[in-house]
């Protein structure tokens, strides 16, 4: 047996107290073959198991346990999971919240999220700084700004080659202990990627560019994925520097996709690939980690059904109202507090779709917001009027909710009338909200 093994079962250091839990785990080992080394401030066990053959499982096997007993270990755990199958690696970390137990299927994220980037730092620069101080480093993703292609836009991904890996590195670079360039960087998990199943890619017949130039319109996009074979692009739908190419057969796509990508247009070297299909309702559901149910409408802003309130945003009064019998929904509670800016202190740039969901008390921020995150086009609104009986000017927003990669387009208009533009807004994005929250399966 390994020394470092010997030491795990024997609680030597901090590993363990008490000679009857060692001798558990010890027993433990003999008995399933499995060695356990504790590093970087966890345990493992097994990884791969005794007489195990081939590549480790796939990305998607693995489950997150949170809220352990302080006082639960490998001998009492293993059992326990044993229950749905044959172990690979169970890795126990150091510290516990002794409470009952949670579980959850692991995003498995190999990805981090770099900001605050010095905009004139090349991809190059950020993989050799990132390989300095962290491990296990596959690539860096860096996005040119819209306006220079030859500044970034002051943030970067960076994928390594596990989960593992990129843990420990979102641990090493926390803010504070590691300034590349001079530099205080913000470091967060990235948001996972949208995953699709083969057959659906499998009928994909959109493909989607990135890095264009702003001034490059949608014509000469056409033009250009037309020339290898003409009249093979049935639309383009392009936004700011990114596109949608659609195409009337997938096999043409396919090969426009090889051809085309990391060809210049305008000057503009571009990245092409297949657009992933995004659902409407399932994506709504995946937004809110699946608290699209009856629990959920208090992060909806529906009036608690225990004592008939309605949480305070800050809103006019008059969106109080009830949309088809239901109060309006509004975004989750934020806190409106504000704060000094003191001499000195150092403001960053950033993306308002950097930030997360919790910042933004507006509907109307909030519907942007989810639609940007989606690869939708942007929400339009188109403003109706009519008088009442004593003569007032009331107003109302219908809303268009288009998918642009599978060509979806979807309505929404409230059924109440507010007599300033705001407020109408406002309603119009709520009622929005609402609908899509309502259509889940």
């Amino acid at each position: 047996m390994h020394e470092e093994n010997k030491a795990a079962a024997n609680g030597c250091g901090k590993i363990r107290s008490g000679a009857q839990n060692g001798a558990a785990l010890l027993a433990l080992m003999e008995k399933t073959g499995y060695s356990m080394v504790q590093q970087n401030g966890q345990r493992k066990f097994g990884g791969p198991p005794p007489g195990w053959e081939g590549p480790p499982p796939p990305r998607g096997c693995e489950v997150f346990v949170g809220k352990i007993p302080r006082d639960m270990y490998e001998d009492e755990l293993v059992p326990v999971f044993e229950r749905a199958g044959k172990i690979y690696e169970l890795r126990l970390m150091m510290e516990f919240s002794g409470k009952f137990i949670g579980v959850c299927v692991s995003l498995d994220n190999c990805r981090l999220f770099i900001g605050a980037i010095p905009k004139d730092k090349k991809k190059e620069e950020i993989l050799n700084e990132m390989k300095k101080v962290t491990e296990g480093v596959v690539d860096v993703i860096v996005y040119p700004n819209a306006t220079d292609k030859t500044k970034n836009r002051g943030f970067a991904f960076v994928e390594y080659e596990s989960h593992r890996a990129a843990a420990m590195a979102r641990r090493r670079l926390i803010p504070g202990t590691f300034q590349p360039w001079g530099h205080t960087i913000q470091v967060d998990w990235a948001d996972p990627e949208k995953v699709v199943d083969e057959e659906t890619m499998q009928r994909v017949k959109v493909l989607y560019v990135r890095n264009l130039m702003i001034s490059t319109t949608e014509d000469k996009i056409k033009a250009e994925f037309n020339k290898f074979k003409p009249g093979v692009v049935e639309r383009v739908k392009k936004l700011r520097d990114y596109a949608f190419v659609h195409f009337f057969h997938r096999e043409d796509a396919v090969a426009a996709m090889s051809i085309m990508n990391g060809k210049c247009i305008d000057g503009a070297s571009i990245e092409v690939t297949l657009a992933k299909p995004v659902n409407k309702e399932s994506s709504w559901k995946q937004h809110f980690n699946g608290q699209i149910s009856p629990s959920s409408e208090n992060l909806l802003g529906f009036p608690n059904k225990e004592d008939g309130t309605q949480k305070s945003l800050g809103k006019p009064a008059s969106l109080s109202v009830r949309l088809n019998g239901q109060h309006s929904p509004g975004p989750p509670e934020v806190e409106r507090s504000t704060y000094p800016i003191f001499p000195g202190i150092k403001l960053t740039p950033i993306s308002m779709y950097s930030l997360k969901l919790s910042h933004f008390s507006s509907a109307v921020m909030h519907l942007d917001y989810f639609c940007h995150k989606n690869s939708w086009a942007p929400p339009e609104y188109c403003l109706y009027s009519t008088t009442s009986q004593d003569g007032k000017i009331l107003l109302v927003y219908k809303v268009l909710i288009s998918s642009i990669a599978d060509d979806s387009q979807s309505y929404f208009m409230p059924e109440k009338l507010c007599t300033t533009v705001e407020d109408a807004k406002e309603l119009a994005a709520q009622f929005t909200l609402l609908h899509l929250g309502k259509h889940q399966p």
